[in-house]
């Protein structure tokens, strides 16, 4: 790979891409597009390659690039905020984006790794499969199933064209303080203990998600890259802990004994209680599997927040 595009690199995923991407190909050519509003320049800090400001979805691709061909794409760049309701805004964002992308990459059959999300699941029980129908929630993961459908129709059109989705779960990790309220569950719960507060969860600390450790997620996503077929693929640790797991490894971490703070839960009517991937196909088809489980993860990640405060 001497020539990569990542979209969102700026962003939590995306910059942890990118700086790893340099990292293992230094002599290679890496273009960042990112429009910052969810992203921030001190992600980059360190980054080698060319950042253009730019919003994919409205992006003039041949005007920016001509006729450059990249060795592969990488497609971060999202609305993520689910809080975000403006229906027109995150469809027309995140769908068109992908849309543009996939016009501008089809003309080369440009492999193409782009970021869907295990919220297309929906409020589905146990262990989550790829196969299984789509059940979006929220406008934002209604806008994920359909980067999956266009990927699937592009795909389809131009079986030698590889294409490739993954549907990331609950990821945490470097680099995610700028996302502050958006900000994984684990780093919410680390500063409210780093602080000496009781770490405030859902009455009864006993619903269950699949938390990913970015370095995973990272990996997978570069792996994707030489995928041997366009598909749709999990990203997730393949195991779920409950928040009072979660809560103890935390304790374990930071040497302290905070016991759980419960609360109701107001969200209960689509509040998701079980989130776990089947990573089966990953290690079938990638010959991937995690390496972070959570407890060594989040051990992991505590301790790189620690070295910097």
């Amino acid at each position: 790979m001497r020539n990569i595009l990542v979209t969102g690199g700026a962003g939590f995923i995306g910059s942890n891409l990118a700086l790893e991407l340099q990292s293992r190909y230094p002599e290679a050519r890496i273009v960042v597009v990112d429009d910052f509003r969810s992203g921030d320049f001190k992600n980059l800090q360190g980054f080698r390659g060319d950042v253009v400001g730019a919003d994919v979805s409205r992006l003039d691709w041949h005007g920016q690039f001509g006729e450059r061909v990249f060795d592969v794409i990488f497609h971060e760049a999202s609305i993520t905020d689910t809080t975000v309701h403006d229906q027109l805004l995150q469809v027309h964002d995140n769908v068109e984006g992908f849309r543009r992308l996939l016009t501008f990459a089809g003309a080369s059959q440009t492999p193409v790794v782009y970021a869907s999300s295990a919220a297309t699941y929906g409020m589905c029980t146990g262990v989550q499969e790829e196969d299984q129908p789509a059940l979006p929630a929220n406008v934002y993961a209604f806008t994920k199933v359909q980067l999956d459908n266009l990927a699937r129709e592009h795909a389809l059109r131009t079986p030698s064209w590889r294409i490739v989705g993954l549907r990331y779960f609950n990821v945490y990790g470097s680099r995610e303080p700028h996302k502050k309220a958006a900000a994984s569950m684990i780093y919410q719960l680390y500063l409210q203990m780093k602080a000496g507060r009781r770490p405030r969860v859902f009455r009864s600390g006993e619903h269950k998600r699949d938390f990913v450790y970015v370095k995973d997620v990272v990996a997978l996503t570069i792996r994707a890259a030489t995928a041997p077929r366009s598909g749709v693929f999990n990203c997730g640790s393949g195991v779920a802990i409950s928040f009072n797991e979660l809560i103890g490894f935390l304790n374990e971490s930071l040497g302290t004994s905070l016991e759980p703070d419960y609360i109701e839960n107001p969200y209960s009517h689509f509040y998701q209680t079980h989130t776990e991937a089947n990573m089966t196909r990953a290690r079938v088809e990638l010959d991937f599997a995690p390496s972070w489980p959570p407890s060594r993860g989040i051990a992991d990640y505590v301790a790189t927040l620690e070295s910097v405060r």
